[in-house]
Order: C-alpha cells, then structure tokens, then sequence
C-alpha cells in the first residue's frame, strides 16, 4: 500500500464521523511528523484536491511578527502532497524533487492552502514523469501571500519478482 492509499483510506474513513477532521489531522501528524508540528488542519481533501488551514499563532511566527517564510513553504508543501498523493492511483507513488516559494506578501492571520493537482494518465512502468503541483495560500482577506511549487516525481511502484 502506497503512501497515498493510506491516506485516502483514512480520509474516508474518519472524515464523516464527528471531529473525523480533527482526527485525520492527528493520524497525519503520525505519519508526517515533521508536517503535523506546524499544527495545520485539513478542511476538504479528494483525488487531485486539497484544502488546508493554517491559524497564525505564537509558535508559527518570525521576528516580523508575520508567519514565517519555513512554515508557509511547510504548508504548501503538505497541500500539495496531500492533493497528489491521495489522487494518485495504487500502485503509483510520488516524491519532490524540487521546491520554489514566492512570498507575496507578509501572512498575518489565519491562512488558507489550496491545491489542484493534475495526475498523470499515462505512466510506462520504469519511466517516471515529472509533475509540477502550485498551491496558493490565501490570508483571510483571499489576498495570495504565498504561490508554493512543488516537483513531484511519478511513476509506478517496482515490486520485486
């Protein structure tokens, strides 16, 4: 099981129950540590689709008093992963290969992370494809302050024989 059918699987299966949500986002800070210390939510997530919130607070901030540069690339990052991964079908699985943030403007306030990824349809097995993935965080005026740009590696999982 892929990465990403995992978390598909868990999506569907805590997100209609009451705090599912709140729940999923504790399963994902289990299977992403590093993601799931920055305390973001997952509001709405599908195949090829993922919508996360980011609260501004103390613990997320730089010397600005602004959220800081790591944790909206952070953030971007895990939208945009989420979005890929769980619309990737089994047996197909992604990693970055690159990164590239532009920062717009100061994030103050809670943030909203957007992403539509696009799947690749046609994979060869042992040819993999690269795919770039935008996320947009938005502060809560739905002024962009970030466009986060992620390089995803595709291709199909090799199993041994």
């Amino acid at each position: 099981m892929t990465p990403g059918d995992r978390l598909r699987q868990t999506w569907e299966r805590l997100s209609p129950l009451p705090l599912g949500s709140k729940l999923f986002d504790i399963a994902f800070g289990f299977m992403v540590p590093y993601t799931g210390s920055m305390g973001a939510n997952v509001e709405e997530l599908r195949p090829g689709y993922a919508r996360m919130v980011l609260r501004d607070r103390r613990g997320v901030r730089n010397h600005l008093k602004s959220v800081h540069a790591i944790a909206l690339a952070n953030l971007g990052e895990a939208t945009s992963g989420l979005a890929m991964n769980v619309g990737l079908p089994p047996g197909v699985r992604a990693i970055v290969t690159k990164l590239e943030v532009e920062f717009l403007k100061k994030a103050r306030g809670t943030l909203t992370a957007e992403c539509h990824a696009q799947i690749p349809a046609d994979l060869v097995p042992g040819v993999d494809q690269d795919q770039d993935v935008v996320a947009e965080i938005k502060n809560e005026a739905g002024d962009v302050v970030a466009r986060f740009t992620a390089r995803w590696r595709v291709g199909l999982v090799q199993t041994n024989q």
